[in-house]
């Protein structure tokens, strides 16, 4: 049986902290080959656990690890390749960390071994569909769960906050049938995920939406990705600016969790946003 203890215990302080209404930064740390924006640069275990301890260090309140490419186009690996990539990194960080890690990850045997390791959340880019065990893993371990809207291919045609509205019904009916706890689940939109250009930005504009529909919290990852490229004509490297444009704006419609690379530049912008909100 496995014993699950440091992960519930560590999802326990990270949805106290969710409870505070606070917003949060989850640095990125892909520890793959192909990732879009940094694919290689962090594969190597020396390389991605200096990272995580500069992201730690730069304010990152958590780290969300991953050993799959979801870039337009990526090759599927399967869990034994996902995990040899990510074992060398994740137990030493689990052990080093103080920070809650999040494993990124659609396959429920590689979420498994994360939250043994003591990894707190689970990111789930399928919405919990890629993986019919996912929601068990995740209610048996007492993690938190992050549930990503991604409808497939992007169709024009579709009205996306309803879509989302849908899609977050039928993924929360499937998380509440397995046990996994209400306060524990934060939605993610999926920007870049089965949407056009359009439908990205009504996707953004559509938080307070969903935050009013279910109340639980609104992660946010649009860090560097390429609609933010069509919109200003920017490569991967010079997007910071148009990046943290749109977490601020989602962040004024009630997101609470913005997933990025540049963690610091983050920091501070919240940082700003927040003190001119409070006075």
């Amino acid at each position: 049986m496995i014993r699950y203890d440091k992960a519930r215990a560590a999802a326990e302080a990270f949805c106290a902290r969710l409870g505070e209404k606070k917003p949060l930064v989850m640095g990125v740390l892909n520890v793959t080959p192909d990732s879009f924006s940094d694919g290689g640069l962090f594969a190597a275990p020396a390389a991605a656990l200096a990272h995580a301890r500069d992201m730690a260090g730069a304010g990152a309140d958590m780290i969300d690890i991953g050993a799959e490419s979801t870039r337009p186009g990526f090759a599927p690996v399967d869990e034994d390749e996902e995990w040899a990539r990510l074992e060398p990194v994740l137990g030493p960080l689990a052990e080093a960390t103080p920070i809650p890690l999040s494993i990124d990850t659609g396959k429920a045997g590689v979420a498994r071994r994360a939250l043994a390791l003591g990894c707190a959340i689970v990111n789930d880019v399928t919405g919990l569909r890629g993986d019919a065990e996912m929601a068990a893993a995740v209610a048996e371990s007492g993690a938190a769960l992050v549930v990503m809207h991604n409808p497939g291919a992007a169709d024009p045609a579709r009205d996306i906050v309803a879509d989302m509205i849908g899609f977050f019904e039928d993924s929360l009916d499937l998380a509440a049938r397995a046990g996994v706890e209400w306060g524990k689940i934060i939605l993610d939109p999926g920007i870049g995920f089965g949407k056009t250009l359009q439908q990205n930005l009504a996707a953004l504009a559509g938080v307070a939406t969903l935050r009013e529909h279910f109340e639980l919290p609104v992660l946010i990852g649009v860090s560097r990705k390429s609609f933010l490229g069509a919109l200003t004509g920017a490569p991967v490297e010079a997007r910071l600016a148009p990046t943290i444009a749109a977490n601020l704006a989602a962040l004024a419609r009630g997101a609470q969790i913005f997933r990025v690379h540049d963690v610091a530049d983050h920091v501070a912008a919240i940082k700003i946003w927040s003190e001119i909100v409070r006075a």
